[in-house]
């Protein structure tokens, strides 16, 4: 039965990938910001020079969508949200610290808090000559743009913030290890954090793996025991000789996902979920002691997410009194629901933004895209 399960998901997937409309991640060419970095867990904490790559689109439309992936997302998990919104806004779409080719200051478990990757995000609306943006973020990518609109509202105009809620740092610093026995989900977190460089070996033994084994659907889900592991990220997957390939990629777009993440691997990617980097976050915010975000915010829940119940996670954690301009759209959809379902998604977001004051226009852009 398990043989005949995964070989109709194999003919699902290829029928899904081939109804999608064809994105082609090598036609958008790449910019390069120079940014400056904090190497930290070395003998004297020292400034260095990273390189951001990021897709800059439509440069001459007069509002910027500053589109912001999670793990272990690229900037071309934005797909489907390039071709929906090419045509109408400027889009700067990165790869962040550590992913792709963009290169990491060093010392992962220590140089890689939320304040960091904003800064980055700052250096690259610098470079493409923007001088504000709507932050839209994915897993991750929603912490770092609530914390960049927290951080820097001079830039930061407006927020969505797709799956994960925003987090306020007014109570006591939380470990993920205390987050565990709610939400068993996340105990693949212990493992990143504890054993980077097994998580990091095992990661990089088959990428496309990995991949296919994270980017799931509702409809291609992965096993229930997926996550839950402390001393790995992919033992769920073990009874499974080939996984299917990701549902809402073309065999083009999964290569390119492969190829990108085969040039430097994952070891530089998982400062997300260092306590270190984590903690340092979290004392930046309480110390400063501004948790609302007075900007306009789209929150965007899937209603089935196997790492966990966000909207109801939103609500126990005081998400809401915390974004006095809050819109909430609550969607059918597992994590990567702006892939699973980019229509509903895209609708949800354009409705939005064209429900927004006017917000002031960027300044003249000198970047091409292409």
């Amino acid at each position: 039965m398990a043989t005949l399960r995964w070989s109709l998901l194999l003919l699902y997937t290829a029928a899904l990938a081939q109804a999608t409309t064809a994105f082609h991640p090598k036609d958008y060419s790449k910019r390069t910001a120079t940014c400056k970095a904090s190497r930290r867990g070395v003998e004297k904490e020292d400034i260095v020079d990273i390189d951001i790559k990021y897709v800059n689109v439509n440069s001459a439309a007069p509002q910027t969508l500053l589109m912001v992936h999670g793990w272990p997302g690229l900037w071309s998990t934005w797909s489907k949200q390039i071709q929906g919104f090419e045509r109408d806004y400027h889009l700067v779409v990165p790869d962040l610290r550590g992913f792709a080719e963009s290169s990491h200051p060093g010392e992962v478990q220590s140089s890689g808090s939320l304040p960091d990757i904003v800064d980055d995000l700052i250096c690259v609306l610098d470079d493409a000559n923007v001088s504000s943006a709507i932050c839209i973020g994915h897993d991750w990518g929603s912490s770092i743009c609530y914390e960049a609109a927290r951080l820097r509202p001079d830039r930061i105009k407006a927020v969505v913030g797709a799956v994960v809620p925003y987090v306020p740092s007014a109570g006591d610093f939380l470990p993920i290890k205390e987050l565990v026995p709610m939400l068993p989900t996340l105990t693949y977190q212990l493992f990143f954090d504890s054993q980077p460089k097994a998580a990091a070996m095992e990661l990089d033994r088959d990428v496309r793996r990995t991949i296919r084994a994270t980017l799931r659907t509702v409809a291609s889900p992965p096993p229930d025991d997926f996550l839950k592991d402390k001393e790995s990220f992919l033992s769920a997957w073990d009874g499974v000789e080939e996984i299917a390939p990701v549902p809402f990629f073309t065999p083009e777009e999964e290569d390119y996902f492969v190829e990108q993440y085969s040039l430097n691997g994952f070891k530089n990617t998982l400062y997300f979920y260092s306590d270190e980097n984590r903690r340092r976050g979290w004392q930046l915010a309480n110390s400063q002691g501004n948790h609302t975000i007075t900007q306009p915010v789209l929150a965007i829940y899937p209603t089935e997410d196997p790492v966990a119940n966000w909207a109801h996670l939103a609500k126990m954690l005081g998400s809401e009194q915390h974004l006095p301009h809050l819109t909430t759209h609550v969607m059918p959809g597992a994590h990567w629901v702006n892939l699973e379902h980019p229509e509903e998604f895209n609708t949800a977001v354009r409705k939005w933004l064209d429900s927004l004051p006017p917000l002031p226009e960027r300044n003249d852009n000198k970047h091409d895209e292409l």
